[in-house]
C-alpha cells in the first residue's frame, strides 16, 4: 500500500512539473512560421575556433557549414529556437532579426590586410554546393522569399562586411534563392545614370526602399558609403569603394522596382 502510494505520488508530481494537460486536436488557421529571414555569415577563423566561439561561447548560428576536403553541416541550434548571429541588425521595417532568422555560418576566413589593401579568401566550391539545398531547404519550411535572404553585411553594414565579396550570390540567385537585377534591364538603364548621375539623397532613398538602413543626410558622409559599399559587394562586387556610380544607380533602379514580400504586421 505504502509503495502504490509513493507512486500515485511520484505521477502527480510529475503532471504538475508538466504543466497541465493541454488539448492539441485543434490548430488555428491563421498561423505561420516565425523564421523571416535567412543570413548567410563568414566566421572569419578556422573549424576549430568557428565551432569553439559558436557552440561555446557568447555567439551561435543555427548551422555551420565546414571546409577542407569533405565539408558538412553542423547543425547548432535548432531552427525551433533563437540563435545569436545577427546582433544589431535591420531590413525594412525589421529590426533585432536575431528572432527571426536562420544563421547560416560558413567556414572562411575572411580578407586578410596587405600593401595593396584587402585581400578576400575564395569560398570552395564545394560549400556552395552544400549551401544552396540548405538554404532552399530551410525556405521550404519557413516560407523564406528570395528577397529575405540576406548576408550580415546586408543587415548590419555598419560594423560587418560578411560574407564579403568574394561569397557567389549569383550562384544563389540562379538557384531562385536571391532576389537579383535583370542584366538586360541594368543595362537599359546605364545610359541614363551615366550621362546624369543622381544626387546622393537619390541614392539614400532607393538604398532604403531596397531595405538598408542608411542616413537620410543628402551628403556622402561615411555611414552611407558604408552601405554602398556593403550593396556593391553583394551586386557588383568587382568595385565595392562605397561610390554612388552610375552602375551601382542602374542596379539600384532595377532591384526598387522588383516585386518583395511586404513586411506584415504579425499582431492584429
Amino acid at each position: 500500500m505504502k509503495k502504490l502510494f509513493l507512486v500515485l505520488c511520484a505521477f502527480l508530481l510529475a503532471g504538475c512539473a508538466s504543466g497541465p494537460l493541454v488539448d492539441k486536436s485543434l490548430s488555428a488557421r491563421s498561423q505561420d512560421s516565425r523564421v523571416r529571414y535567412i543570413i548567410i555569415h563568414y566566421t572569419a577563423l578556422d573549424l576549430t575556433q568557428s565551432l569553439r566561439e559558436l557552440a561555446e561561447k557568447g555567439v551561435s548560428s543555427h548551422y555551420l557549414l565546414t571546409d577542407g576536403a569533405a565539408p558538412k553541416i553542423y547543425g547548432l541550434v535548432d531552427e525551433s529556437q533563437r540563435a545569436y548571429h545577427a546582433g544589431m541588425s535591420s531590413w525594412k521595417s525589421a529590426a533585432q532579426l536575431n528572432s527571426s532568422s536562420i544563421g547560416i555560418e560558413i567556414v572562411n576566413p575572411g580578407w586578410r590586410s596587405t600593401p595593396n589593401g584587402p585581400v578576400w579568401a575564395e569560398f570552395q566550391q564545394t560549400q556552395i554546393d552544400l549551401l544552396i539545398p540548405l538554404v532552399r531547404a530551410i525556405a521550404q519550411r519557413h516560407g523564406v522569399t528570395p528577397d529575405r535572404v540576406l548576408g550580415h553585411s546586408d543587415i548590419a553594414p555598419q560594423r560587418k562586411e560578411d560574407p564579403g565579396p568574394l561569397f557567389p550570390w549569383k550562384q544563389l540567385a540562379d538557384a531562385g534563392l536571391v532576389l537579383w537585377p535583370d542584366a538586360a534591364a541594368v543595362a537599359l538603364q546605364l545610359p541614363a545614370f551615366e550621362s546624369q548621375l543622381p544626387e546622393v539623397a537619390w541614392f539614400q532613398k532607393k538604398l532604403a526602399q531596397h531595405g538598408f538602413a542608411v542616413p537620410m543626410t543628402g551628403t556622402l558622409d561615411a555611414p552611407t558609403r558604408k552601405v554602398v559599399a556593403a550593396f556593391q559587394m553583394k551586386y557588383r562586387p568587382s568595385l565595392i569603394d562605397g561610390t554612388p556610380d552610375a552602375q551601382t544607380a542602374a542596379l539600384l533602379a532595377v532591384l526598387t522596382v522588383l516585386p518583395a514580400t511586404p513586411d506584415k504586421a504579425r499582431e492584429h
